[in-house]
């Protein structure tokens, strides 16, 4: 059977239909952009897992609450707004994890006998929302010295470098507690109770006594 082909007017006119039903068809409706994650959010997430948008926290923050400062027993800085914090070029140095240890290191040697390293481990939070984190500092000798932190996580409202408001995400150290050097034990939270087992107070402790104190999670 002969087959008969479409003239070449006819297959104009064909693909001319064609093309006016497509035209005719709904535009495909444009990918849903991500909302940017809500400031109740954002409190949450690190009240959960101390990270901020999935970023870890800089450990250096701690060095700067008083932990690098040992000539000093109050802390001079309080409070950090992390929202600028994480990617800033002040804590740019390299944050590594071991376990449960998220650590930063110097990136040139702070001292003559090796390098200068602040590490913390995130404990939780208590009940009425305020942080636990132990966190050490060694700078470049041999010490390295647990300090317990009591810390809040606030939304305030500031400006920008355009005078637009934005929430900076305010972390204040609320209470330092200096555990010792090479310090060993337990720290545990129950509801807004923070308990301390110390079964090693510093280096030259080998009495292997346990000692236990308690104390309450609150602000002033």
């Amino acid at each position: 059977m002969r087959q008969r082909l479409l003239s070449l007017p006819g297959a104009a006119i064909m693909l001319g239909m064609i093309g006016a039903l497509l035209l005719s068809l709904p535009a495909a409706a444009p990918a849903a952009a991500k909302e940017p994650a809500s400031t109740t959010a954002l409190l949450s997430e690190v009240r959960r897992t101390f990270t901020l948008q999935g970023e870890r926290i800089p450990p250096e923050i701690f060095r700067d609450f008083g932990d690098g400062n040992l000539a000093d027993s109050v802390p001079i800085w309080v409070t950090v707004d992390i929202r600028v914090a994480i990617g800033s070029n002040l804590y740019a140095d390299d944050i590594k994890q071991s376990g449960d240890w998220i650590s930063q290191r110097k990136a040139a040697p702070a001292t003559m006998n090796g390098m200068e390293e602040t590490a913390y481990k995130y404990m939780g939070a208590a009940e009425n929302g305020l942080l636990v984190v132990l966190a050490t500092y060694n700078g470049g000798g041999s010490g390295t010295f647990f300090t317990l932190h009591l810390l809040s996580i606030d939304a305030v409202p500031a400006f920008d470098p355009n005078g637009e408001v934005y929430d900076r995400i305010n972390l204040t150290n609320l209470r330092s507690i200096a555990l010792g050097d090479r310090w060993d034990g337990e720290v545990g939270i129950a509801k807004n109770t923070i308990h301390v087992a110390t079964t090693r107070k510093g280096p030259a402790d080998r009495a292997g006594t346990r000692e236990e104190m308690s104390f309450e999670a609150r602000k002033p």
